[in-house]
């Protein structure tokens, strides 16, 4: 029989709920009064974010609130609450079904802490971009405080913080891997990914009479079980050091769950034996991936056992094509983790409803003039699609929206044009992105659904690009040319990241990027030069990249434009020795290039390149104790002199650059000559530079016990920061907006992309 993509209900088709009635609310209510004015005497169900409240399609709070609205449901707001009582969170009265928790739409960790674990400043989700409105560990923190407000009344996590911790996760911060968050913040359950299909789902369920711990079968959620579920097989891949030789199992043991009994003659899931099959047995059975589930190691393994983890890594991204995927179990103790199949992607139509929901595309009316900074940088900016297969190993992406494009109409994108014309303030004619996590994979997906329904490719374009994947641009660039002949539209720039290995196989794409929609300055991430360290972010070689230049030098000077290219790179990344960073910043000097911001390796919960930095293995192949092992550069001095290459020409920087080139034996790249890297001491005397502050450390190398800043000191700098900000509170409450602030960079122009590099 051949193999199908898996079809869900159009996510509109549901019946609404009574309270329908009420119609569309101009902002969801974030107050007893706002709710008074609508006419609501209590809410079906309240949103509780870390950001501030801005109704855009590009927060995750707005789109949640807003499809909800659609189905007939009474949604409210309590944005980034006072979390030190659970006071706020009792400000709209206790919710019909339940409360939905998201940290918003960055990671609350990532949010507050640099690479090097200091803590920022700024929130760019917060007015005014102040930082401190929302605690560590957001989701954590908020779910617990709804169940202190109200103990009886469900909830449920989401967004990309819960969805990037669903099961046992490697915690950079505390160095150790930490349960699954749906355990720590005592949620009933979990949403992961883009959640429409899931939280419709469960809405409507939770609305019918159910509770939230009947609700074991929804794609897109995680719960916490008892039991594994009966009737089904279990794969067990609790280890990696299965013995040679198998022996066949003719008759598999059944598990019965504790507490049960088998008759013959029970129909109950609930008391049906579960069939066990060992990992290296699978492939010769053919079994219904509906009833069979793969057995993770327990979260009691894979914290002690760093190589189990990277096993797990590896088994939860092979497990990630909705099409394919089988559910997950790990234990926790005596609780059961249970991770449902991905949900199935938003077709084009489902796609255009989300975005034309009726958004007021701007921040909620408290707020008054506050600067928003996240919200300035993408008022004028468009969606056009979700999603990305590149599977970069450093990025978050993939683990959260998942490897099928999800594109809309350009019907669509065109009307919300319109939309920003006639609700954005002070709009310009400027639409400064038509982008998403990845600019140039618009309508881009496998062109045979067999094959895809089949796939458990890591990445779509790595190490070549798929021969069954459409590679053809010019649904994209045919959207650019109907953008740029809207009546008012004057500058069309396409902001978010470009992925330049896909453009080069659509010279045309590139010269209508090149030739109308680039602003002197195009920004593309080749990552890195060096393969031994690219082959470990699933990235292209520097000959696609010289490839692309070509192609953008070439359409530049046709079009007559004097335009650059600005490369973002990586340094410390797992795989990346000192003679990579050396030999990358021999190629940026070559090249002229001189970085100003640069970015060291954030290892983001889940990704598979966090794998690798906490076990030392390579999980993009299989991993056993004896596989690969990848080299690490843990300690905070290597760190940041792996840093300082990227910034060779920093004055700062070159001390240690050359007290590394020397114990490299590369000494000839000291000096004043051409192609020599950093100048010799004498141009010290003669150029000022701002003192450097020796760390004490450990010898360079990838020792998983490095000298960086403890958690603790992160601790006592942020109480020395929250002192300082109750010093300057009297100056914050003055401005108009009181209900506080943040700032804070995400990877590209689009906050909501959710990218941690």
């Amino acid at each position: 029989m051949t193999k199908r993509h898996k079809t869900a209900p159009d996510i509109f088709s549901y019946p609404q709920y009574w309270a329908e009635c009420y119609g569309v609310a101009p902002f969801l209510p974030t107050t007893r009064e706002e709710m008074d004015a609508l006419g609501w005497d209590s809410c079906d169900v309240i949103i509780v974010t870390g950001d501030a409240y801005i109704d855009h399609p590009s927060f995750g709070m707005a789109v949640m609130g807003r499809v909800l609205e659609a189905q007939g449901f009474r949604v409210g707001i309590i944005d980034q609450p006072d979390w030190r009582s659970p006071d706020d969170f009792m400000r709209l009265g206790r919710p019909n079904l339940y409360f939905g928790v998201t940290a918003g739409n960055m990671d609350s960790m990532i949010n507050r802490y640099t690479a090097d674990l200091k803590v920022r400043n700024d929130d760019a989700y917060t007015p005014y971009g102040a930082g401190g409105k929302r605690p560590d560990r957001a989701v954590i923190v908020y779910s617990q405080r709804c169940k202190q407000a109200f103990h009886d009344v469900p909830v449920m996590i989401g967004g990309i913080e819960a969805s990037l911790r669903r099961i046992a996760q490697y915690d950079y911060w505390n160095d150790e891997v930490r349960r699954s968050v749906l355990v720590d913040s005592t949620a009933d359950i979990l949403l992961y990914g883009n959640a429409e299909r899931a939280i419709i789902d469960v809405t409507h369920a939770v609305a019918a009479g159910k509770k939230m711990d009947e609700l074991e079968n929804i794609r897109g959620t995680t719960i916490i079980r008892d039991t594994p579920p009966g009737g089904y097989t279990e794969i067990d891949s609790t280890r990696v050091d299965w013995p040679s030789k198998v022996d066949k199992i003719y008759s598999p043991y059944e598990y019965i769950p504790e507490g049960k009994c088998q008759t013959g003659e029970q129909e109950d899931d609930d008391v049906m034996p579960i069939r066990v099959i060992p990992a290296p047995l699978r492939k010769g059975e053919k079994l219904n991936p509906e009833k069979t589930y793969i057995r993770l190691p327990s979260f009691e393994k894979v914290s002690k056992d760093p190589v189990l983890y990277a096993h797990t890594s590896r088994i939860l991204h092979m497990e990630s094509n909705p099409h394919n995927a089988r559910a997950l179990i790990q234990k926790h103790g005596k609780k059961e983790i249970w991770v449902n199949p991905p949900p199935i992607p938003l077709e084009t139509p489902e796609m255009d409803g989300v975005f034309d929901l009726p958004y007021a595309r701007v921040p909620h009316p408290k707020y008054q003039k506050a600067r928003i900074p996240a919200y300035d940088m993408i008022k004028t900016s468009i969606n056009i699609m979700r999603g990305c297969f590149g599977g970069c190993t450093f990025c978050s992406i993939t683990e959260h929206e998942g490897r099928v494009i999800q594109s809309r109409s350009h019907e669509s994108i065109l009307n919300e044009i319109e939309d920003i014309k006639q609700k954005v303030p002070g709009f310009t004619g400027h639409i400064s992105d038509l982008g998403g996590p990845t600019s140039n994979m618009y309508t881009l997906n496998c062109n045979d659904d067999e094959v895809q329904a089949s796939c458990r490719k890591l990445s779509c374009v790595y190490p070549t690009i798929c021969s069954n994947l459409k590679t053809d641009h010019s649904a994209t660039t045919s959207l650019y040319r109907k953008a740029r002949s809207v009546e008012g539209i004057h500058k069309i720039s396409i902001a978010s990241g470009l992925r330049y290995d896909l453009a080069v196989e659509d010279p045309e794409y590139v010269r209508e990027l090149v030739t109308h929609h680039v602003g002197g300055l195009l920004k593309i991430a080749p990552e890195h030069s060096e393969m031994g360290t690219l082959s470990k972010m699933m990235k292209p070689g520097m000959g696609t990249y010289d490839r692309f230049k070509r192609m953008f030098d070439k359409y530049s000077k046709e079009a007559g434009k004097k335009q650059h290219l600005i490369p973002y790179f990586i340094a410390a990344h797992p795989g990346s020795s000192d003679e990579d960073m050396m030999n990358l910043a021999v190629w940026l000097k070559e090249n002229d290039f001189k970085p100003d911001q640069v970015q060291t390796f954030y290892p983001s919960p889940m990704s598979l390149a966090t794998a690798m930095y906490h076990s030392g293995k390579n999980p993009l192949q299989g991993v056993t104790y004896k596989s690969e092992d990848v080299y690490i550069p843990k300690d905070y001095k290597q760190r940041t002199t792996q840093k300082g290459f990227l910034r060779y020409h920093d004055p700062s920087n070159w001390p240690a650059l050359r007290e590394t080139l020397r114990v490299m034996g590369r000494a000839d790249l000291i000096g004043n000559g051409k192609g020599q890297l950093v100048p010799d001491e004498e141009k010290d005397k003669r150029t000022p530079r701002r003192p450097t502050k020796a760390k004490p450390g450990q010898k360079t190398g990838a020792s998983h016990s490095s000298n960086r800043p403890t958690f603790e000191k992160i601790a006592e700098n942020e109480r020395t920061q929250r002192k300082q900000n109750k010093t300057n509170a009297s100056s914050t409450e003055s401005r108009p907006a009181k209900t506080g602030g943040g700032a804070n960079r995400s990877k590209s122009k689009r906050p909501a992309a959710s990218r941690t590099r």
